[in-house]
């Protein structure tokens, strides 16, 4: 049974994050299933930090950006989704190719919920793991 209380689809998704920093960085959404939403950031010249890696600032960039749009989904019509807290445990270096992102509640409540976001890398490899914790609010 999908979780998600909002009309969705990749297109419009990923129409909602033109002129976005996601946008700027290359986040594409990739896919929606019925509990989880995955995208992808490339590891390039925009992507990169000085040393060559993947800068650790875009990983919680594309983990909140998937656990905010996850959030907003799966919360009630006349609702947003903002975020209150994220971690992220950085886990194995990334220089070149995708990182995907895999998003998927584990607490959907009335006032909060929270999201875990595992990155892995082209070979499968978990390279980042994030937790999100998002607040539901009413539309003003």
């Amino acid at each position: 049974m999908p979780i998600w209380k909002k009309p969705t689809d990749l297109n419009q998704l990923n129409a909602a994050n033109q002129g976005t920093a996601a946008q700027h960085l290359g986040v594409e959404i990739v896919e929606l299933g019925d509990d989880f939403l995955r995208g992808r950031v490339p590891v390039d010249q925009r992507t990169r930090q000085p040393f060559g890696l993947l800068h650790g600032g875009v990983s919680v960039l594309l983990a909140e950006s998937l656990g905010s749009i996850g959030a907003y989904c799966a919360s009630p019509e006349g609702h947003n989704a903002v975020g209150l807290d994220i971690n992220a445990n950085h886990l194995r270096p990334v220089t070149s190719g995708w990182v995907t992102g895999t998003a998927r509640p584990v607490h959907l409540g009335r006032s909060t919920q929270v999201w875990q976001i595992d990155l892995v890398n082209e070979a499968g490899e978990l390279t980042c793991v994030s937790r999100l914790t998002m607040a539901i609010l009413v539309q003003r």
